[in-house]
């Protein structure tokens, strides 16, 4: 089975993230043991950002890291154990919150595509980049 960052790439729908994930020097992290709990927006999340931020963030790399690891919970994370939280601390140090009224939401991004396992953890798709406070 792949890692978490092996998963996203050989995915197809990831290149912004895996990008980011790159040049924010994260991809050793996200290729150890863990388990994490990564929730993944899409390129098509990237890019519904206002032009020119997702560039922009690039070019910041200690903004671009907090961004990215407010996307990962230590854990590994199945959808069921995400429906009896209403919140939890990601490894960037800030509470994302979890509904599970109506699908899953993360913060005010829906999961599109939940528990997607890879060696280290599981991903969740989601629908749009969720920013830290």
């Amino acid at each position: 089975m792949d890692n978490i960052i092996e998963t996203a790439i050989k995915a197809g729908n990831f290149n912004t993230l895996v990008t980011a994930i790159k040049e924010a020097q994260l991809v050793e992290t996200l290729s150890e043991p863990g388990p994490f709990t990564v929730f993944a927006p899409t390129d098509e999340a990237f890019a519904n950002l206002p032009t020119g931020t997702v560039e922009g963030l690039l070019k910041d790399i200690p903004k671009l890291k907090s961004i990215l690891t407010y996307h990962v919970l230590e854990g590994k994370m199945l959808s069921e154990d995400l429906a009896n939280l209403t919140s939890a601390k990601t490894i960037q140090g800030q509470d994302i919150d979890i509904d599970t009224k109506d699908g899953v939401k993360i913060n005010k991004a829906k999961v599109t595509n939940p528990n997607i396992l890879a060696s280290n953890g599981v991903i969740h798709i989601i629908d749009t980049v969720i920013l830290p406070k």
